[in-house]
């Protein structure tokens, strides 16, 4: 009859985000040595399947029953409850037993401990409840002990449960840092202070503005040291630790009730509702000093560095999933007489977003390597430093392209792309926190900077040296690739050039490119790496292929606005000049 022949268009349908993901599985099998690629597949074969079966619906519950907060009884006693769903409350078991942070601290794969973990968390992601968030802050914790090489009780007792494997025993960490001062400016924002106790201990009174995973067991926390009276005792180390100390706290007493912490209210945010965000207000809550008086920022930089590196491994989360569902919807969704995937313009349209988070990937998983080599004690001095330059670049740079490529993903769906049932606009949703938590893309393009004066330009010719290497040693093994390496050779020269003529220029020069400059350092390594793996004998013209688009777009916008006089004197006056308010 009518009714039975009504179209009903299909869902795509994935079922192993692993799998599925042809770049990733590719890469790994090219990258990691042949003992380690048999030794994990099998895993990751196997949580690409949990990811697109009861993971997915573990998550779809969280989003659909977001954390409530009920911070009275009906006889107004303060009770501070937090109530998650069951979902989310599932994201930690399956935390715990996948290694999630484990992985990297066990080091039974040595250096590539580092890019098995950060493969997992990539497919986990966009199906974890942005669990991912508790997962960055732990692993950032246990980061901060394990340097520290601390030999209190509390600190060796806390690392064994961040790095648990045993869902009953593994704790998540907070990072409570930013105050109502807000933000990036934690040295002029942190109003806490720290009195200390006679037995040695201190509390802590303050209000904490944002502290994402509110239900965590611990956390690392900034704080101003005061005496009994209240007055802080000033540390002058320099302007940008402004004297605060990094203090470690459990978030429970031994007797289960919160430690003096009072929970005000949850953020209402734009996305990531899974995830409980709170605006907290220490009673006096008792911590323990683990920084040098006055030393809290640079105590803290470790954990800032790991969860600037899982901000990137969010990126590419979303990214590949949203790209991956866009090319599956298109291979079944006909229109106008064919298959989606057929009509030109909506191939380029996918091929391009395909390049783009191959440049992402590729960016992050040296990352990945270049940290596990360093946390084993096999890093160079180039490794070192590149290091230090990448982990903002990367940050900032894959944090921009996901807003954009999530965005352009939805699209591709047409209205079903805009329809929350679907789950879609939650992946594009919760893509926009990442140019803004662990700094925004003008604070890390600042301190890009710093980078290159703090080390004496060193990180830069490690950048410089790094690059010309890896493209020489492409085009040696494939001379079809010369022309594309030209195009990352010349960009790479400019780059340099830029920063040794900047002593030339006008005081204000450096600053007002400096996010375009960021960006230049990204995307002219992200087309040498994929120029590198497009080199290896296992790659084929499609790599070869998705190297050359990649690098058609402007891959240094710093040299290209230099040249159309972006930067000047007079360019810098009219910006300040066209946003005045009347």
């Amino acid at each position: 009859n009518a009714a039975a022949k009504k179209f009903l268009q299909s869902a795509p349908k994935i079922e192993n985000f692993f799998l599925s993901d042809a770049f990733l599985v590719q890469f790994l099998k090219a990258t990691l040595p042949s003992k380690v690629h048999e030794a994990i597949l099998p895993d990751l074969i196997n949580f690409g399947h949990r990811a697109a079966t009861d993971i997915l619906e573990n998550g779809r519950d969280a989003e659909l029953n977001p954390p409530k907060l009920m911070t009275h009884d009906a006889w107004g006693r303060r009770i501070n409850r937090l109530e998650t769903s069951q979902g989310w409350q599932a994201m930690h078991k399956v935390s715990a037993e996948e290694g999630l942070v484990a992985i990297p601290y066990e080091r039974k794969y040595e250096e590539w401990s580092r890019i098995y973990q950060i493969a997992k968390l990539c497919v986990f992601h966009s199906s974890s409840a942005f669990f991912t968030c508790p997962i960055a802050m732990t692993d950032g914790a246990a980061k901060i002990i394990e340097l520290a090489k601390s030999r209190e009780a509390y600190m060796q007792s806390a690392f064994s449960h961040l790095t648990s494997r045993d869902a009953g025993q593994f704790w998540t960490s907070g990072q409570w840092m930013t105050e109502k001062r807000g933000g990036s400016d934690v040295a002029g924002g942190t109003e806490t202070i720290a009195v200390k106790q006679a037995d040695g201990r201190y509390r802590l009174y303050g209000d904490k503005w944002f502290t994402s995973a509110a239900d965590s067991n611990m956390t690392f926390t900034l704080a101003r040291v005061a005496d009994n009276d209240g007055n802080v005792q000033v540390v002058s180390i320099s302007s940008e630790t402004g004297g605060i100390s990094l203090f470690f706290l459990e978030t429970r007493n031994p007797d289960g009730e919160l430690n003096n912490i009072d929970v005000n209210r949850l953020k209402n945010k734009l996305g990531t509702r899974q995830l409980a965000t709170a605006e907290l207000t220490l009673n006096g809550s008792i911590a323990e000093k683990v920084s040098d008086s006055g030393r809290g920022v640079f105590g803290i930089t470790p954990m800032l560095n790991i969860t600037r590196i899982h901000n990137a491994i969010f990126s590419i989360g979303a990214m590949r999933r949203m790209v991956i569902l866009a090319q599956e919807y298109a291979s079944q969704r006909a229109t106008f007489g064919k298959l989606l995937q057929n009509h030109p313009l909506h191939a380029q349209t996918l091929s391009r977003l395909e390049a783009e988070t191959r440049g992402a990937v590729i960016l992050t998983m040296e990352v990945g390597r270049l940290l596990g080599l360093e946390e084993c004690g096999k890093a160079t001095e180039i490794d070192s430093q590149l290091l230090r330059l990448l982990i903002p670049v990367t940050k900032l740079y894959t944090a921009k392209q996901a807003t954009h490529i999530t965005s352009e993903g939805l699209e591709c769906f047409g209205g079903q792309g805009y329809i929350e049932d679907t789950g879609i606009p939650t992946i594009y949703r919760d893509a926009q926190v990442l140019p803004i938590w662990e700094g925004t893309t003008n604070i890390l393009s600042l301190d890009v900077l710093r980078s290159i004066f703090k080390s004496k330009g060193k990180v830069l010719q490690a950048f410089v040296s790094t690059v010309k290497e890896r493209i020489d040693a492409a085009t040696a093994k494939k001379e079809n690739l010369k022309a594309v390496a030209t195009k990352v050779r010349d960009a790479t020269d400019g780059l340099e050039r830029f920063i040794q003529d900047a002593s030339k220029r006008h005081e204000d020069f450096l600053e007002v490119a400096a996010r375009d400059f960021a960006y230049s350092l990204a995307r002219t390594f992200m087309g040498c790496l994929l120029v590198e793996h497009a080199g290896r004998h296992e790659s084929g013209k499609i790599d070869k292929f998705i190297a050359e688009r990649f690098c058609d777009i402007d891959i240094t916008p710093a040299l290209t606005l230099l040249n159309s006089g972006c930067y000047n004197k007079e360019s810098v006056d009219l910006f300040k000049e066209s946003i005045r308010v009347p």
